[in-house]
């Protein structure tokens, strides 16, 4: 392995952390208020592939972003409502939105393209690039951290971060101070998702240029392992989104090479995450009313 290889692998790490990056940052300010989703897997899918379709109407790649967004906040809403207002199970609205992404992905890929199970976006509905001689650099990544550092200052910085956290350790004591808890629980909650939905969108406008019905891949779970692995804390998440990055990208950097057959290779990024998370078992600790509903005595 060359130095021009290893820089190569880098900056593919760096475009596949993007989604992973987002989800767990949206999932830890989520779960900071006290509300788990599990449907990240089905945000990431859905955005993509409505994403692609609004950038494609559009002849624009940040039509498609947008697009994914406001799947993420409609998704949001539908998970929000659910468990906050309806004080719902905090799992099983999640299970509901994977499947519904699994069934309709790969229905709607069919009928909107007429192809079976992928569709290639054409150039003028995938995101610019800037071009370098050891790959193409997203200036979503940017964004992600961005996001992912200004997450962190609301959360842990200001007023507004302190009294979503209180929504999450101790909803009794916010609520007897005035705190809105249902509130504080539903935006935040939309937000998560949100930051999903621009999550996957960013895979099918802009990293992959199409749209695969099994393209989320096992993101949003992973995001989620990355969101314990950083503690819930959205600046580590960077750090843990990476790594899970670098390891899809030494498995895409190694798969032509034969060293070892394909399928193993591409199992990297799946199996190192199996060790990370059976490494922080145990030394997690959530927000204690994480997943809890709370209804107001």
């Amino acid at each position: 392995m060359n130095p021009g290889d290893i820089i190569t692998i880098l900056i593919m790490s760096l475009m596949a952390m993007v989604p992973i990056v987002l989800t767990s940052v949206g999932a830890a300010w989520s779960e900071r208020a006290g509300v788990v989703s599990i449907g990240y897997e089905g945000v990431l899918l859905m955005s993509a592939f409505f994403g692609a379709i609004f950038a494609e109407l559009a002849r624009n790649a940040l039509v498609g972003l947008i697009g994914g967004i406001i799947v993420g906040l409609l998704l949001g809403m539908l998970h929000g409502v659910l468990t906050v207002y309806l004080k719902g199970d905090h799992v099983i609205p999640g299970i509901g939105i994977n499947l519904l992404a699994m069934g309709v992905v790969p229905f709607g890929i069919l009928a909107y393209w007429g192809t079976a199970g992928q569709h290639q976006l054409p150039h003028d509905a995938i995101m610019w690039h800037w071009r370098t001689p050891y790959g193409e650099i997203s200036p979503m990544i940017i964004v992600t951290v961005v996001i992912a550092v200004v997450t962190w200052w609301v959360l842990f910085k200001t007023p507004l971060g302190l009294r979503v956290r209180a929504c999450g350790e101790n909803p009794e004591a916010a609520d007897a101070l005035g705190i809105n808890v249902e509130k504080y629980r539903f935006w935040s909650t939309v937000y998560g998702h949100a930051l999903a939905g621009l999550g996957g969108a960013y895979m099918s406008v802009d990293w992959l240029g199409l749209v695969h019905k099994t393209m989320s891949g096992g993101r949003g779970f992973i995001a989620l392992a990355n969101m314990v692995f950083s503690g819930w804390n959205p600046l580590i998440s960077l750090i843990g989104g990476w790594l899970f990055g670098f390891f899809e990208a030494l498995a895409t950097w190694l798969a032509p090479k034969h060293i070892i057959p394909g399928q193993f290779i591409l199992m990297l990024p799946y199996i190192m995450t199996l060790i990370i998370v059976a490494g922080i078992i145990g030394k997690a600790r959530p927000p204690k009313w994480d997943g809890k509903p709370y209804k107001r005595e």
